[in-house]
């Protein structure tokens, strides 16, 4: 059998196969009135795709715990209701596929209030309704950047349990795992990183106090979410800088071994996305050192991601050990039933929905 269409075991929810599709921000949720943050038919269909496409898994995009995490007015929130309700769709229709929903909840931090990609993605104007980024010290992005308000210890407390309220109503919509979103600059990621992080207090400065705020988001989520449901990180593994103080992959190692005892099953191993002026060499794989780093030292379960775009290479991954699952973002954007060409390519099976198997299932 292909180690790609093993199944994975993760508490007690077990995911059918190792392909998983990684969050990815569309843009596309409702930015005005009291639909604002709600998904859309849009996540629907393009959600649908994907489920119908054979992945195990699918992480919906960073989904804004407060109105002030959001990175632009597009993307998906979980702080009302009514984008519950909205979620709740998208979660049954990937249940109803065999497919394991799961969802990054996050904090954009300093990072927030930008326009989206398509238009630009730059800070916006007040006349476009820019709000005040926050983050643990003020210190900007970027030049051209909104100075983020530095977030006061209360503050921080109250950021945390709405990461908790946002988990309680991820369980309500049904889905079945939750992944936080530790990476790419975000707020999370912005207290671990001394490059984004001077404060002075027990939220600055070594280790332990810069990782307390990512320890204590975690354990507040894992006192709602349930025991038997598996609850996952997404780790930016290093910053790529070199020639100052920043986070490194030993500091992502140190930090796995404290999100293993308090709870966390599964580190998604990302990198970058701190500061502007990072090298980042991207190459096919560049990252799946970094997620095997974390699955032989760090002491839990590892996916990788980036730059994975064939199924012998992705079996690979697997096979070499060097981590437990694979997370494809725009490879599955660019075909949607890749996992199902993996299988014909790697001689396993894989179950397409009846109203296509018939025909291409052949």
């Amino acid at each position: 059998m292909s180690a790609l269409f093993e199944p994975i075991t993760l508490r007690s929810l077990t995911v059918p196969n190792r392909i998983w599709m990684a969050p990815m921000c569309m843009y596309s949720a409702a930015s005005e009135g009291p639909e604002t943050g709600a998904a859309t038919d849009f996540h629907l269909a393009h959600l649908g795709s994907r489920a119908a496409g054979g992945a195990g898994l699918l992480i919906v995009e960073a989904t804004a715990v407060r109105p002030e995490g959001r990175i632009s007015p597009y993307d998906l929130g979980l702080w009302n209701d009514r984008q519950q309700e909205q979620l709740a769709r998208v979660a049954a229709l990937l249940r109803s596929h065999g497919v394991v929903p799961a969802i990054q909840l996050a904090h954009a931090g300093r990072k927030a209030a930008t326009d989206r990609p398509s238009a630009g993605g730059r800070p916006l104007t007040a006349e476009q309704g820019a709000w005040q980024p926050v983050g643990p010290s003020a210190l900007a992005f970027s030049e051209g950047s909104q100075v983020p308000h530095e977030l006061t210890v209360a503050e921080i407390k109250d950021v945390v349990r709405s990461f908790a309220a946002a988990a309680e109503r991820a369980l309500a919509a049904g889905f079945q795992a939750v992944e936080l979103h530790g990476a790419h600059g975000y707020l999370i990621h912005s207290f671990l990183s001394p490059l984004a992080n001077h404060r002075t207090d027990e939220y600055g400065g070594s280790f332990e106090n810069r990782a307390r705020f990512a320890l204590e988001v975690v354990a507040a989520v894992r006192e709602v979410w349930p025991a038997e449901l598996p609850l996952l990180y997404r780790t930016s593994a290093t910053d790529w800088v070199e020639d100052e103080p920043s986070w490194t992959a030993e500091d992502t190692v140190r930090l796995a071994k404290e999100l293993a005892a308090a709870g966390v099953d599964l580190v998604d191993t990302s990198t970058g996305g701190l500061v502007p002026h990072a090298r980042i060499p991207a190459a096919p794989g560049f990252q799946v050192p970094f997620a095997a780093r974390v699955r032989s030292e760090g002491g839990l379960p590892s996916g990788a991601v980036g730059l994975i775009t064939e199924p012998a290479q992705a079996e690979a991954v697997l096979t070499e050990g060097q981590a437990d699952v694979v997370l494809l973002g725009r490879e599955l954007l660019r075909d949607p039933y890749w996992p199902h060409r993996a299988a014909r390519e790697l001689g396993a099976s894989s179950s397409w929905p009846e109203q296509y198997g018939w025909v291409v299932g052949r």
